[in-house]
């Protein structure tokens, strides 16, 4: 699903199918009753999702592509990196010049920058359960920001910039961070 301005067009991915252990960890399936209803077979409805986001980005005139899901790509934070987003969503955006994935999931507030396609991966998941205390070690460049507190995230776009702010529980700016971009008109 997607919703689309000129400026900017949101898509909104459903990754809880992605993650393997949903499906098959004991552990999980005693936690968790999952209504996969429409989902399965699984690995038939992941590959059809994975083809709607990749020709959905294709076909996107949007200045600014900006990508939803519940779950982490990267991430410092308690959960870890969701391995099987990073192997099969991740290439689809940095071949379609995503400039962000946003998420939840983790409970903290977090801003990492992919070196390589200078995706920022953007967590705003600091609404309860937070104050773990077990980040784990990332690369400092890429690592803009992790707050293991409770907060919430900002995002306002223009045609040419994006102004992200992080605030803690309190409305305290704890980290902002500006993107760019210039654009020719179609004249």
């Amino acid at each position: 699903m997607c919703f689309f301005s000129e400026i900017v067009e949101f898509f909104f991915v459903d990754t809880n199918p992605f993650v393997e252990k949903y499906f098959t960890d004991p552990e999980e399936l005693e936690k968790h009753t999952y209504d996969w209803r429409g989902v399965l077979p699984r690995e038939t409805y992941t590959a059809e999702l994975l083809k709607e986001v990749d020709s959905a980005l294709v076909q996107s005139k949007a200045k600014w592509k900006i990508v939803v899901g519940h779950h982490t790509i990267k991430t410092a934070g308690h959960h870890g990196n969701t391995q099987e987003l990073e192997e099969l969503l991740l290439p689809i955006l940095k071949s379609n010049n995503v400039d962000a994935y946003i998420n939840g999931h983790d409970h903290c507030l977090e801003h990492i920058i992919d070196k390589e396609s200078g995706i920022q991966f953007l967590t705003s998941g600091g609404g309860s359960k937070a104050w773990r205390g077990d980040v784990k070690p990332w690369d400092e460049e890429e690592l803009k920001l992790y707050h293991d507190g409770q907060g919430f995230m900002s995002v306002q776009m223009t045609e040419t910039n994006v102004d992200i702010v992080f605030y803690d529980v309190f409305g305290k700016v704890l980290h902002t961070w500006k993107m760019s971009k210039e654009f020719k008109s179609a004249a």
